[in-house]
């Protein structure tokens, strides 16, 4: 019990017990009264305290309490004592995670009876997922200052982190992302058949799959499409692979991606696309339908938020993860047989992307340098080799600007302007 003792207690313990010394040595009964006082005063302090019931209550209310990484949140508290006795300095503490900042303190002098005192302070979180605020813990002492006990007021609340997301415009085929189809695709209809989803052939497309009537009329080959995708639907697939991505912290290259990634989710989102995210595992994340609304794309913002570095090295789909649809790929570093993996799945026909991070320039410390790893430029010549239009970005880039890059990039099959 005598641990709450503050040091004006303990010296006053001391100096109580060495007069009473004194007094017993010397025979002087005036100082051993003095003695007694002095000792009996922090002890029943102590008593008081802990026979009185002295109660503190508090409360705490974050606003918001699901914020975007990089902006702020105020934390909002509220104190106030009940009981019989009257307190002293109340020294409070809320606590934090690291990457929250500096725990917050705050000192209220005198703590009114069953008034609130109103308190507040700001955080502003830069990494994103579930992170907590709390506990709250006050340390109190009497009026007199010798004695003070500790207690927690609140437990832990929640607060939201999700991915910084930027407002985006323009969409990569001039308003048919989507479809499935570029501009060469075209309907076309033969002599007592429906019509045919057709495209320009390319060098190494099957000779069997010629169409025939619209080769006629076009006078130049055109080709069937296989498997005819889904209209309105994009998926957007994020690699979120520990190996493939350098950097740490809210600069790390995973995090631009994981931003770019919900970016355009939402920005396809309310352009009137159905919209699919997920992993290089073709595990799903999150599906926002063309007619949702804000729940949907808190829903995807949050399991973005949740999402945590997969620690397999290797791309494994086992089928295309778009299921037919048009597919944006944000990329970090890839291998040649991850390539082979992602483009083997994906017919010629239908329009895929990919934003591929250089992520090397991530791990140095400006990140700044103009020359490009030779493993990104093979990356993206063997996509681009495989009928995908792709971007490569570094740090320092903007997700707008990558984005209407992607947008014109869009436009045209780079495998055809090669041929």
């Amino acid at each position: 019990m005598l641990s709450g003792l503050t040091t004006r207690g303990r010296c006053l313990l001391a100096a109580g017990i060495a007069a009473a010394i004194c007094a017993w040595v010397l025979n002087e009964r005036d100082l051993l009264r003095v003695a007694v006082f002095v000792v009996a005063l922090p002890l029943l302090v102590v008593l008081f305290i802990a026979l009185s019931k002295v109660r503190i209550g508090a409360t705490r209310a974050l606003v918001p309490d699901r914020v975007q990484a990089g902006a702020e949140t105020t934390v909002q508290l509220q104190l106030w004592r009940t009981g019989r006795m009257p307190s002293g300095e109340v020294l409070l503490e809320d606590g934090v995670a690291y990457g929250l900042g500096v725990r917050p303190r705050f000192i209220v002098e005198h703590l009114p009876h069953d008034q609130r005192v109103p308190l507040q302070y700001g955080l502003r979180p830069q990494l994103r997922g579930v992170q907590q605020v709390g506990p709250l813990r006050a340390r109190v002492t009497d009026p007199f200052g010798i004695c003070e006990f500790d207690r927690e007021l609140i437990g832990t609340s929640r607060l939201m982190v999700v991915p910084r997301t930027e407002q985006l415009s323009g969409l990569p085929s001039g308003g048919g992302l989507g479809t499935g189809e570029d501009g060469s695709v075209q309907r076309g209809s033969g002599a007592g058949e429906p019509d045919a989803t057709v495209r320009q052939y390319r060098h190494g497309d099957d000779l069997r799959r010629v169409h025939w009537p619209s080769t006629a009329r076009r006078d130049e080959i055109m080709v069937r499409l296989e498997e005819k995708p889904r209209h309105g639907g994009t998926t957007v697939l994020l690699d979120h692979r520990a190996a493939a991505h350098h950097g740490a912290g809210p600069r790390a290259s995973m995090e631009w991606a994981v931003s770019f990634a919900a970016s355009v989710a939402l920005h396809l989102r309310r352009s009137g696309h159905g919209v699919r995210l997920v992993t290089e595992h073709a595990k799903e994340l999150a599906e926002l339908p063309s007619d949702g609304g804000p729940a949907h794309d808190n829903l995807a913002l949050d399991a973005l938020a949740m999402l945590q570095p997969a620690h397999q090295r290797d791309v494994t789909l086992g089928g295309d993860p778009a299921g037919g649809q048009e597919l944006i790929a944000v990329l970090g570093s890839i291998s040649t047989e991850a390539i082979h993996e992602l483009t083997k799945h994906r017919a010629r026909g239908m329009r895929s992307l990919a934003v591929l991070l250089d992520t090397p320039a991530w791990s140095t410390e400006t990140g700044k340098g103009t020359q490009r790893s030779a493993a990104v430029e093979e990356s993206a010549r063997l996509l681009r080799a495989a009928g995908w239009s792709v971007v490569v970005t570094r740090p320092g880039a903007t997700i707008p600007s990558v984005w209407e890059e992607l947008c014109r990039a869009g436009r045209w099959y780079p495998a055809m302007v090669g041929s």
